[in-house]
């Protein structure tokens, strides 16, 4: 079930031509700006899902928006891809009531207001810090959010929370040493999610196996039913990273795209 893209601020109609701010030119917002990535062959006309997209510590929005396995994985699935610009490049995501919430939420109004988005699917995702960061946006309830996508960064429970996303998917590695894989009491190797099962009311897990996203990292896969929708962890042994094709497949699953 698609969850229809809306914003707990404004949005404003879609009135003028596409943004003139794509790529590494960034599009000026408040005491910042943001990053955008238009799918290659787009008629500038037809409606767009968007992902919105929070980077990694000491980055900003353009790397992600050149990076093929984020940027690129968003182009080749037909996704508007916007990343924001941390203040000191990071971001503040500790705290409900994150001062980054409201800003992300202009940029996806900004955003409105240069493109056709409005009742398309909503994908937020982040890396490292930036996945701490996205899982606050989600969290402080943002906007309501079609998919969350998780990837080496984890909250552990017991943070405010009053998002539900429709889906939420994280990734880790167990050899990560930058932001560390997050095990539970006994050795749990989904505390990870441990917050988004709750918020979600997801049952027993559902289903576990396996699945390659290149020849040498092979990824084990669980995935639980929730009231909310879905919720999914995929296992990795290597370190802080984005697997390659992991968003890829992810956006292929969330559009009904083939894989």
């Amino acid at each position: 079930m698609k969850v229809v893209l809306c914003f707990a601020v404004f949005v404003l109609a879609f009135t003028v031509p596409a943004a003139a701010c794509t790529g590494t030119e960034e599009c000026t917002l408040w005491d910042r700006g943001y990053h955008v990535r238009e799918p290659a062959g787009w008629d500038g006309v037809s409606p767009l899902p968007v992902m919105l997209h929070f980077h990694g510590w000491g980055r900003q929005g353009q790397v992600p928006v050149q990076s093929p396995r984020t940027g690129g994985a968003a182009d080749t699935a037909g996704v508007l891809f916007v990343a924001p610009d941390g203040l000191g490049r990071t971001w503040d995501f500790r705290r409900a009531g994150s001062s980054d919430t409201p800003f992300a939420q202009a940029v996806l109004a900004d955003v409105a207001r240069r493109y056709p988005i409005e009742g398309q699917p909503l994908i937020v995702s982040g890396y490292s810090w930036g996945a701490l960061m996205a899982a606050r946006f989600a969290c402080d309830g943002g906007a309501e959010i079609d998919a969350l996508l998780l990837i080496a960064g984890a909250f552990q429970p017991g943070i405010d929370c009053v998002g539900r996303p429709a889906r939420v998917s994280h990734v880790h590695g167990t050899t990560d040493t930058v932001l560390d894989f997050p095990y539970g009491p006994d050795g749990d190797p989904t505390q990870a999610v441990a917050i988004w099962k709750a918020q979600l009311g997801c049952g027993a897990q559902a289903r576990r196996f396996e699945w390659e996203g290149v020849a040498w990292l092979t990824q084990d896969r669980r995935e639980w039913d929730c009231e909310a929708g879905l919720l999914t962890m995929d296992i990795h042994s290597a370190s802080h990273l984005i697997p390659r094709n992991w968003v890829a497949r992810h956006l292929d699953e969330i559009l009904d795209t083939p894989g």
